[in-house]
């Protein structure tokens, strides 16, 4: 007799690690998630003054930038890289991060949405502009069948702890070694 457990829940997954494609991966996941009829929200936390691919597919495959007017939306929440390390970080790279965080939050709880990917959250988190264990509270209070993809660096152990899903990329070699810098529609 098999005792595997079969039941459907929401789950949490995290893509961390010093290697690339946790963006990619979870990008991966939501146009699946998309294609299977689930309404997917991807919020980018650091994200905003660069234009990336992946806007231009989610619109191509009848996305949009406004979720009042899709089933599957991607929102960039922040200015672009921040600075962190000897510098002050500048407060409206925090107070872009408290608005993300806040409707990141709201999604969650909302229901509105089968899969919400908070994409360089655990970034915010590793820089200090944004409290894991506030994550943490929100992610132990969603409703049961919503499904939450983190990704960026050094994941916040707090989360790991609660993730039902870890997976760590971890580089092995990289074109940008031999100086080839980054393709647009591969890396960006």
């Amino acid at each position: 007799m098999d005792t595997t457990e079969t039941s459907r829940r929401g789950l949490i997954l995290i893509n961390t690690g010093a290697g690339k494609g946790k963006t990619t991966a979870a990008l991966g996941v939501a146009f699946r998630a998309a294609g299977n009829g689930m309404r997917v929200l991807i919020l980018q936390f650091l994200k905003g003054s660069w234009h990336y691919g992946e806007l231009d597919s989610a619109l191509q495959l009848g996305g949009a930038l406004s979720p009042e007017k899709s089933d599957f939306v991607i929102k960039q929440m922040g200015r672009g890289f921040v600075k962190v390390g000897g510098a002050e970080t500048d407060p409206a790279d925090i107070k872009m991060v408290e608005d993300a965080w806040a409707e990141a939050e709201a999604a969650i709880l909302s229901g509105d949405w089968d899969l919400v990917v908070l994409d360089e959250i655990n970034y915010a988190i590793g820089y200090k502009m944004l409290a894991p264990e506030l994550v943490a509270d929100t992610l132990s209070r969603k409703p049961e069948m919503v499904h939450v993809i983190l990704t960026g660096r050094n994941a916040h152990p707090l989360l790991i702890d609660l993730a039902d899903t870890v997976t760590e990329m971890r580089e092995v070699k990289h074109a940008y070694q031999k100086g080839i810098l980054a393709q647009r529609g591969i890396e960006f």
